[in-house]
């Protein structure tokens, strides 16, 4: 008997039909209903069609990320600000404070001195990017961040005598810090406020340094966003260090 091969074959031969192949009903042409009447698309542009609806929250939230502010980024373009002589002048000026903060500080006990010589730390890696240039800028950048997040932890290890950051929130924070070192940061400063608000509750004679402390903490908070938005603005950030100042200086009233 005659090997014919499969069936599409044996109706060829014998009756001369000709079955469309595999690839053939995938590209065939249908007509969809679409906003505009009637639309015409072939298998194929279908399912890229489809695809494109499945990636559409995607490529929204993708677009969001994108959009994100400076300070959550890991890598910086190390463009923000100091784009005059006088500028520059005004930042490093004002980066000066948070030494003498930490100078300051009393170091009678070890998360006392680690969180003085932090404060130092953010007053000098503030100052040597203020006053970098080119692509070692972006370093900077970063390493201004870091040195603002390690003195936060520092800072809320110090102000909690009676109980101190667990171990594990340390070693997240520290695990996180060079990638996300302005969320280390306001998870601690968040620890810090609380902190701050206990000791009212308990002592209301520093209702007055928290009144000021809030002030301070508001008014440089609006700073740092308006500084973000405005990033040609020249005095946004010489104007978020001074409240920061502020902000650090009424803490040291919770160290002893």
């Amino acid at each position: 008997m005659p090997q014919w091969g499969n069936a599409k074959q044996v109706l060829e031969e014998l009756h001369g039909v000709r079955l469309p192949n595999s690839q053939a009903l995938v590209d065939q042409t249908f007509q969809l209903p679409s906003e505009n009447g009637g639309l015409f698309l072939t298998g194929n542009e279908i399912k890229e069609s489809q695809i494109l609806e499945v990636q559409g929250p995607w490529r929204h939230l993708r677009r969001i990320w994108e959009q994100r502010p400076v300070w959550m980024r890991t890598i910086y373009s190390g463009d923000e600000g100091d784009h005059t002589v006088l500028e520059t002048v005004a930042n490093v000026a004002t980066s000066l404070p948070f030494v003498l903060i930490g100078l300051q500080v009393p170091r009678n006990k070890l998360s006392n001195t680690l969180y003085a010589n932090s404060l130092i730390g953010v007053g000098l890696a503030s100052t040597l990017y203020h006053t970098s240039r080119g692509e070692v800028r972006k370093g900077t950048r970063w390493g201004d961040y870091a040195m603002i997040a390690t003195s936060t932890m520092c800072m809320s290890a110090a102000v909690q005598k009676d109980k101190s950051p667990s171990r594990g929130l340390m070693l997240a924070s520290i695990c996180m810090l060079p990638f996300q070192p302005m969320l280390v940061t306001a998870i601690h400063a968040g620890l810090v406020e609380a902190t701050f608000a206990r000791k009212v509750f308990k002592d209301p004679k520093l209702r007055g340094v928290l009144t000021l402390h809030t002030a301070s903490t508001l008014v440089g908070g609006a700073l740092f966003v308006a500084d973000d938005i405005y990033p040609d603005k020249p005095y946004l950030h010489a104007g978020w260090h001074l409240a920061a100042a502020m902000g650090v200086m009424t803490i040291n009233l919770l160290i002893e």
